[in-house]
């Protein structure tokens, strides 16, 4: 299995979450935080091993940047979606906004940035960037939206092709992401 392959799998998973948080209401105080959890290592790790490789390696730059802008966003409303009660009709405001979100991005990428790696970067590095992703991804596995650490938001700034990253703050790492998300 080659990293395209791992990432749409993930892909198809938190579809069937979506679909069973939206159908379910009595499962979301146990699905939200899996959902959360599973989308935040995805980005993580994406953000982390993948996109590098894909601006660099096969020139997906303005792919990359975009996407990196969409995770952002995501995380955002995951945050919010966390925080929100799965009773509510807020929650099911948020749930959408993310489903309607997650859902063009995943479609954004698997037409654009994985078929492009796939194209450009040989079946031997794809083992590679498979074997870095799962790696990441488990190591990320139970964060919850809005726990980036510094290194981890320098590097979204600079999937996001932000100036001046190196030079900023944490706090003004999370103000350049969500500006330039929103």
């Amino acid at each position: 299995m080659d990293v395209v392959d791992m990432i749409m799998d993930d892909h198809r998973e938190v579809e069937r979450l979506f679909n069973e948080l939206k159908n379910n209401p009595d499962k979301r105080p146990l699905l939200t935080p899996v959902m959360c959890a599973l989308l935040v290592a995805h980005s993580r790790a994406e953000e982390s091993e993948v996109y590098p490789v894909a601006k660099k390696e096969a020139g997906e730059t303005d792919e990359v940047e975009h996407s990196q802008q969409e995770h952002a966003e995501a995380e955002k409303l995951l945050a919010e979606l966390a925080q929100a009660d799965p009773t509510g009709s807020r929650y099911e405001q948020l749930l959408d906004k993310v489903i309607e979100s997650v859902t063009h991005h995943v479609e954004e990428e698997e037409s654009t940035v994985l078929p492009g790696m796939r194209s450009r970067l040989d079946g031997d590095r794809l083992s590679q960037l498979a074997k870095a992703f799962a790696s990441s991804r488990a190591q990320h596995l139970g964060e919850m939206p809005g726990q980036a650490t510094k290194g981890e938001l320098l590097q979204q700034a600079r999937n996001a092709g932000i100036s001046g990253a190196s030079s900023m703050s944490r706090e003004q790492l999370t103000k350049a992401l969500q500006t330039q998300s929103s």
